[in-house]
């Protein structure tokens, strides 16, 4: 019974949030400095006749494209970190930990360092997060090791070394103009998206997120412990690995879209397991409609704000941060 009752549960908090979803992307897409009427954008979206030009090339032009990308990349970090929380069994662990965001900043400063153009540095980006990825995994291989603890230590060890190379890059980066690019990709924005880059990196994503989602059930085995989930008949090295690929294809096409955007992948998985629960086939769907709801919400304070667009990264470190305290607190008896 009490299965039975956490999986309504699950089911009702899942539709809520996509309702929640649906309704926040339509007025993302009505408000803004220059507002559309809902009536106005649903005829735009329906390819109806009676609006203006201008509301036209608002809503079409700039911010469905914005509202698809905050969506995609919401619900890919939130979903790699819930992953990777449930794999390595580690409330700390979020998407960038095996060296994937280092990577990936690694190849769009290499971009920008070259005069690349915008999709060229996004391919660069999703190539550095592929490249990191690998090192971490072929150095446990090397040492002949399969435990959770060396794969993040090779995480760090790799993480490390991506920054000191970046680092580097930042150095010898023109001042005037290739640093600032470099800086700003590293805080993430929303800024210059456009149909097309979304448009490159969702089906992977969905293919991506599809998979691990049907995965679920041997996350929650692999949840208990590598011993464990060997003894259950999980094939722990393959599942981990497949687990492994499809999250870091999320989180490189989420960075290759934004930039590196932190505390998604952390904050967001632990309010979804307050929503529904720790069991994945509850939690991963709740983690994917749970981050793109606050990444729309996120950006859409970032347009507004101010006269000066901020940098998302900027307000997800405001609010995670805090957000995060509390909830260790909450937990400080589980965590002794």
């Amino acid at each position: 019974m009490k299965e039975k009752s956490l999986k309504a549960k699950g089911l009702t908090v899942n539709l809520i949030l996509f309702m929640v979803l649906v309704a926040l992307a339509i007025a993302c897409l009505c408000v803004g400095k220059y507002s559309v009427s809902v009536p106005d954008c649903f005829r735009i979206l329906t390819g109806g006749h009676g609006h203006a030009a201008m509301d036209e090339k608002i809503v079409l032009g700039l911010r469905l494209p914005r509202v698809l990308s905050t969506v995609v990349v919401g619900a890919s970090l939130a979903l790699s970190g819930a992953v990777y929380q449930g794999i390595f069994k580690n409330p700390l662990v979020s998407p960038d930990f095996l060296g994937v965001s280092s990577g990936a900043c690694i190849g769009a400063a290499v971009g920008i360092l070259t005069s690349l153009s915008g999709t060229w540095i996004q391919i660069c980006a999703f190539a550095g997060g592929l490249i990191a990825v690998t090192l971490t995994l072929m150095i446990p291989k090397a040492v002949r090791s399969t435990s959770n603890i060396m794969l993040v230590l090779s995480g760090i060890i790799v993480s490390g070394a991506m920054s000191s190379i970046l680092g580097f890059i930042k150095y010898i980066a023109d001042p005037e103009t290739q640093l600032a690019a470099i800086t700003y990709w590293q805080l993430g924005s929303f800024a210059d998206a456009k149909m097309k880059d979304v448009l490159y990196v969702l089906p992977l994503s969905v293919i991506a997120a599809a998979t691990l989602i049907g995965m679920s059930f041997w996350i929650d085995i692999m949840s208990l412990g590598e011993r464990e989930a060997a003894a259950l008949g999980a094939n722990v090295p393959l599942m981990r690995g497949l687990c492994i690929v499809c999250a870091t294809i999320l989180t490189a096409g989420a960075v290759c879209i934004s930039g590196t955007i932190g505390w998604i992948g952390l904050v967001i998985p632990h309010f979804g397991r307050m929503l529904v629960g720790s069991g994945n086939r509850r939690l991963l769907p709740a983690a994917c409609l749970l981050g793109a709801v606050f990444m729309l919400l996120v950006d859409t304070v970032t347009r507004m704000i101010g006269p000066a667009e901020m940098p998302v990264s900027i307000l997800t470190g405001i609010i995670g941060a805090p957000f995060y305290a509390w909830l260790l607190y909450k937990q400080r008896e589980k965590l002794r």
